[in-house]
Protein backbone atom coordinates (compact mmCIF):
# COMPACT_ATOMS: atom_id res chain seq x y z
CA UNK A 1 0.00 0.00 0.00
CA UNK A 2 1.39 3.35 -1.05
CA UNK A 3 1.10 6.23 1.41
CA UNK A 4 0.90 9.84 0.30
CA UNK A 5 3.63 12.13 1.42
CA UNK A 6 2.67 15.24 3.33
CA UNK A 7 2.64 18.38 1.19
CA UNK A 8 5.16 20.80 2.73
CA UNK A 9 2.98 23.80 1.77
CA UNK A 10 -0.29 22.54 3.25
CA UNK A 11 0.06 25.17 6.01
CA UNK A 12 -1.00 27.73 3.40
CA UNK A 13 -4.59 26.50 3.63
CA UNK A 14 -5.08 27.14 7.36
CA UNK A 15 -7.04 30.37 6.75
CA UNK A 16 -9.40 28.50 4.40
CA UNK A 17 -10.10 25.53 6.68
CA UNK A 18 -13.03 27.23 8.42
CA UNK A 19 -14.73 28.00 5.10
CA UNK A 20 -18.01 26.30 4.19
CA UNK A 21 -17.47 22.87 2.73
CA UNK A 22 -13.67 23.07 2.99
CA UNK A 23 -12.03 20.13 1.27
CA UNK A 24 -8.47 19.16 0.36
CA UNK A 25 -7.84 16.83 -2.55
CA UNK A 26 -4.77 15.66 -4.46
CA UNK A 27 -4.40 17.30 -7.88
CA UNK A 28 -1.59 16.46 -10.33
CA UNK A 29 0.79 15.50 -7.53
CA UNK A 30 -0.05 18.63 -5.54
CA UNK A 31 -2.69 19.54 -2.95
CA UNK A 32 -5.84 21.44 -3.94
CA UNK A 33 -8.12 23.38 -1.60
CA UNK A 34 -11.84 23.78 -2.27
CA UNK A 35 -14.27 26.03 -0.42
CA UNK A 36 -17.99 25.62 -1.04
CA UNK A 37 -17.26 23.57 -4.14
CA UNK A 38 -14.91 26.14 -5.73
CA UNK A 39 -11.28 25.29 -6.44
CA UNK A 40 -9.47 28.04 -4.54
CA UNK A 41 -5.77 27.19 -4.46
CA UNK A 42 -3.19 24.53 -5.24
CA UNK A 43 -0.11 24.02 -3.05
CA UNK A 44 2.68 22.62 -5.21
CA UNK A 45 5.87 21.35 -3.58
CA UNK A 46 7.54 19.67 -6.50
CA UNK A 47 10.05 20.94 -9.09
CA UNK A 48 9.59 24.32 -10.79
CA UNK A 49 7.17 25.42 -12.11
CA UNK A 50 5.22 23.24 -9.69
CA UNK A 51 6.70 24.67 -6.51
CA UNK A 52 4.63 27.34 -4.83
CA UNK A 53 1.06 28.58 -4.78
CA UNK A 54 -1.13 28.19 -7.86
CA UNK A 55 -4.04 30.62 -7.86
CA UNK A 56 -7.01 29.47 -9.95
CA UNK A 57 -8.69 32.46 -11.57
CA UNK A 58 -9.85 33.60 -14.98
CA UNK A 59 -7.72 35.76 -17.28
CA UNK A 60 -10.17 38.64 -16.92
CA UNK A 61 -8.98 39.06 -13.31
CA UNK A 62 -5.23 38.82 -13.97
CA UNK A 63 -4.62 42.55 -14.38
CA UNK A 64 -6.28 43.60 -11.12
CA UNK A 65 -4.77 40.71 -9.15
CA UNK A 66 -1.27 41.41 -10.51
CA UNK A 67 -1.65 45.06 -9.48
CA UNK A 68 -2.70 44.05 -5.97
CA UNK A 69 -0.23 41.18 -5.63
CA UNK A 70 2.79 42.04 -7.82
CA UNK A 71 4.69 38.91 -6.74
CA UNK A 72 2.17 36.78 -8.69
CA UNK A 73 2.72 35.94 -12.34
CA UNK A 74 0.90 33.83 -14.92
CA UNK A 75 1.78 30.17 -14.45
CA UNK A 76 4.18 29.08 -17.24
CA UNK A 77 2.16 25.92 -17.99
CA UNK A 78 -1.37 26.81 -16.82
CA UNK A 79 -1.44 30.37 -18.15
CA UNK A 80 -5.05 30.91 -17.12
CA UNK A 81 -3.94 30.66 -13.47
CA UNK A 82 -1.56 32.83 -11.49
CA UNK A 83 1.49 31.53 -9.64
CA UNK A 84 3.71 32.47 -6.75
CA UNK A 85 6.99 30.57 -6.71
CA UNK A 86 8.10 29.36 -3.30
CA UNK A 87 11.54 30.79 -4.10
CA UNK A 88 10.15 34.35 -4.32
CA UNK A 89 11.54 36.65 -1.61
CA UNK A 90 8.02 37.60 -0.47
CA UNK A 91 6.51 34.11 -0.76
CA UNK A 92 5.18 33.68 2.79
CA UNK A 93 3.80 37.22 3.08
CA UNK A 94 2.20 37.28 -0.37
CA UNK A 95 0.83 33.73 -0.11
CA UNK A 96 -0.77 34.62 3.24
CA UNK A 97 -2.32 37.77 1.74
CA UNK A 98 -3.71 35.90 -1.28
CA UNK A 99 -5.12 33.09 0.89
CA UNK A 100 -6.58 35.74 3.21
CA UNK A 101 -8.36 37.35 0.26
CA UNK A 102 -9.72 33.91 -0.69
CA UNK A 103 -10.95 33.35 2.87
CA UNK A 104 -12.72 36.74 2.75
CA UNK A 105 -14.52 35.68 -0.43
CA UNK A 106 -12.75 37.78 -3.08
CA UNK A 107 -14.80 36.86 -6.18
CA UNK A 108 -11.75 37.15 -8.47
CA UNK A 109 -10.17 34.13 -6.80
CA UNK A 110 -11.15 30.52 -7.32
CA UNK A 111 -12.92 28.73 -10.13
CA UNK A 112 -15.83 26.36 -10.48
CA UNK A 113 -14.41 22.94 -11.32
CA UNK A 114 -15.50 21.49 -14.62
CA UNK A 115 -18.02 18.72 -14.27
CA UNK A 116 -16.64 15.32 -15.02
CA UNK A 117 -18.06 13.72 -18.11
CA UNK A 118 -20.01 10.60 -17.40
CA UNK A 119 -18.46 7.54 -18.93
CA UNK A 120 -20.64 5.35 -21.01
CA UNK A 121 -20.91 1.87 -19.63
CA UNK A 122 -19.58 -0.78 -21.91
CA UNK A 123 -21.95 -3.66 -22.35
CA UNK A 124 -20.08 -6.86 -22.83
CA UNK A 125 -21.62 -9.49 -25.01
CA UNK A 126 -22.41 -12.58 -23.05
CA UNK A 127 -20.62 -15.68 -24.23
CA UNK A 128 -21.83 -19.20 -23.78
Amino acid sequence: MRTRRKNSLSWLFEALEEGPGYLEKPMFGCLAAYVHGRLMAVAADREDPWNGLLVPTSKEHHESLLREFPALSPHPVLGKWLYLSSSHDDFEETASEVIGAMAEGDPRLGVEPKEKKKRKKKHSASRK
